[in-house]
This record gives C-alpha cells, sequence and structure tokens, in this order.
C-alpha cells in the first residue's frame, strides 16, 4: 500500500510508521520535525500544518490510505479539504472521549457523543473529546463511506510520553518504601498497547474497514493491575490504601498530571475504561496480553530511569508526605 501519515514522528503515528515500513508498505510522513524525525525507511515531507491548507502542497499522487491523528479540527479539515479526494481510505484516530455518557459499563459504538466543538473556538485539553467529536463530524462528511473511525481508549507502552500506565510499575520499581494506591480494586482499567493498536489501524486500512470503532484493551480491575505490577517490579514494601475522598480532599489529582494518581478516576465515570470493543475483534483487533504490555512498559521506564521528572503521578515527596499523614489519621 501507499500510506501517508499525518505524523509520523511521536509515539502512536510513529509506531504506526514502523510496522508500516516494516510490512513492505511505501510510506511518507507529513510532519514538522521539530522534536524527532520519523521512522527509518519513511519518506520525510516536511511541514508545518499549522500554516494552513498550503501545507499540503507538497502532497503528490494518490493514496491507498491516509491515516491522520489530529486533535485540532482546523489543520483535520484542511487535511481533508485537500487529500480527502485522493485516497481509497481515511483514518481518523479518534478517543473514546467522544462520548457524552462515561458511566456506564459496557456502552457501544451507538452511544451519545458530545456536541462537536464550535468552529473557530481554540482546541484546548479541556476540550479535547469536543475537539475529536467535531473532526468525526468533518471526516465523515469529506471521507464518507471510506472513512475509519478509530475510538482509541488510553494507550500505553514503551515510549508513552503522558507517564500515566508506566507510572505504577515504575513507581513499584523505584524504592520499597511504602507506596499509597487509592482504594479502587474493583474499579476496571482498560488499556491498549500502542503496538497492538497501531497494527489495527494497518490492518483496517488494508481490508478497507470503515465506520466508528472502539479500539480497547482488556478490561483488567485496578487491584489484579496493582498486584501484577508490584509482582513484575519486585516491590515488597507496605501498599496503604486510601479512600477516594481522603485523596481528594488533600488535593491529589485524578487520572493524569502532576500530583495526580493515573487511572484513578473521578466519580461518574465507571464506563470510561469498560467499554465494549466487540465490534473491532470482530473486525480483527488482536490484543496481546495486557501482562506483556506490563512487562514491556516497565522495561522501557528503567531505560528512561525511574527517578526522572513525571508528567503523571506522585512525586516521592508528595507520596511519603500522603503516606505520614495517613498514618497519623488513622492511628
Amino acid at each position: 500500500m501507499r500510506i501517508l501519515v499525518l505524523g509520523g514522528t511521536a509515539f502512536l503515528s510513529a509506531e504506526i510508521v514502523h510496522q508500516a515500513v516494516a510490512g513492505g508498505h511505501e510510506v511518507t510522513c507529513l510532519a514538522r520535525g521539530s522534536a524527532a524525525e520519523p521512522p527509518e525507511g519513511a519518506a520525510w515531507l516536511k511541514a508545518d500544518r499549522s500554516l494552513g491548507p498550503k501545507a499540503y502542497g507538497g502532497v503528490e499522487g494518490e493514496w491507498d490510505g491516509i491515516i491522520d491523528v489530529a486533535r485540532d479540527p482546523v489543520p483535520a479539515s484542511e487535511a481533508l479539504d485537500a487529500l480527502g479526494h485522493r485516497t481509497a481510505h481515511w483514518t481518523f484516530v479518534s478517543s473514546c472521549s467522544v462520548y457524552s455518557d462515561a458511566s456506564v459499563p459496557g456502552a457501544t459504538e451507538d452511544a451519545a457523543l458530545l456536541p462537536a466543538l464550535a468552529w473557530g473556538t481554540p482546541s484546548t485539553p479541556e476540550n479535547y473529546g469536543e475537539s475529536k467529536a467535531a473532526i468525526e463530524e468533518v471526516t465523515v462528511k469529506t471521507a464518507g463511506m471510506k472513512a475509519h473511525l478509530c475510538r482509541a481508549g488510553l494507550i500505553g507502552g514503551p515510549g508513552d510520553g503522558s507517564d500515566r500506565y508506566g507510572y505504577w510499575p515504575a513507581r513499584f520499581a523505584r524504592d520499597n518504601s511504602p507506596a499509597i494506591v487509592p482504594a479502587i480494586d474493583s474499579h476496571a482499567t482498560q488499556v491498549i498497547d500502542v503496538r497492538d493498536l497501531a497494527a489495527w489501524i494497518l490492518l483496517a486500512a488494508e481490508q478497507g474497514t470503515t465506520g466508528a470503532l472502539n479500539a480497547l484493551g482488556d478490561q483488567v480491575p485496578f487491584g489484579e493491575y496493582i498486584s501484577a505490577s508490584r509482582e513484575a517490579a519486585d516491590h515488597h514494601a507496605e501498599v496503604v490504601p486510601a479512600a477516594e475522598d481522603w485523596l481528594a480532599d488533600q488535593g491529589v489529582g485524578y487520572w493524569a498530571g502532576p500530583d495526580s494518581l493515573p487511572l484513578w478516576l473521578p466519580p461518574g465515570h465507571e464506563g470510561f475504561m469498560a467499554r465494549s470493543r466487540k465490534a473491532a475483534v470482530k473486525a480483527g483487533l488482536r490484543i496481546r496480553p495486557w501482562q506483556e504490555t506490563l512487562a514491556d512498559t516497565l522495561a522501557d521506564e528503567r531505560r528512561r530511569g525511574l527517578d526522572r521528572p513525571r508528567k503523571a503521578g506522585l512525586t516521592p515527596e508528595t507520596e511519603a508526605r500522603l503516606v505520614a499523614r495517613l498514618g497519623e489519621e488513622t492511628n
């Protein structure tokens, strides 16, 4: 296949390019390359999408598949206008954040969506779901029946720059001091390995798979994931469970970001990491054992440095303070 990736230099898009090249496809990346270059074996068309429609002026010929991972509706729409008529298949990597209700476990692709971001409104982390919904809307309008809306869940695995999934195995490997965890052992986690997601995106393009499909990993109880993380990291110190209300009162953040506990979700999100992936599995999505993703993520965390500053999770100092405070309050 002749594949154009709009991006191709970071995490998922780089993994897509890596696998596509390894699979013998002719791959071109349209990217600035300001942070990294595309994987070896891909052609590189240097362009800055923030400059508008002229960014696509150097793209020549017809394509078997175009893959876009955009977050901002404006460049996504401009790419569709410039290139949508020149490809047999268009993949937009969307997100399960487009759904308006995160409270219902087992929800399928028919669930209601958030309203699309109003045109001209700046895309921000706070309106991420609305931004993705807007891109889905314009993708269907422009690419029509050849569009695959890949609604990915939380993506993990080696190379994850968000620091979320890897926080827990890295924390347990860092030292054998007491570790504080939210008391949510039965809550679901649902993470897809970046390598499995990339493979699915390419398979869907090869097969001509279209429509909206949830691309999700296994549902794993949080407590089981924590136990496996501790075992993989050989952590034997005390694990200190903390009530959700207590953590919130201490200013600990949900899900991501500084001073957070990754994979811990706020009330009303019981279905956020418990959605159905049956349609995608029926169409060919294949998922490796989650324990393999965990082991490979820990190995990657060790390579990157267990003591490095992180984008998500508690610092050792904050964790120690919380453990001490919780101990004082319970004694």
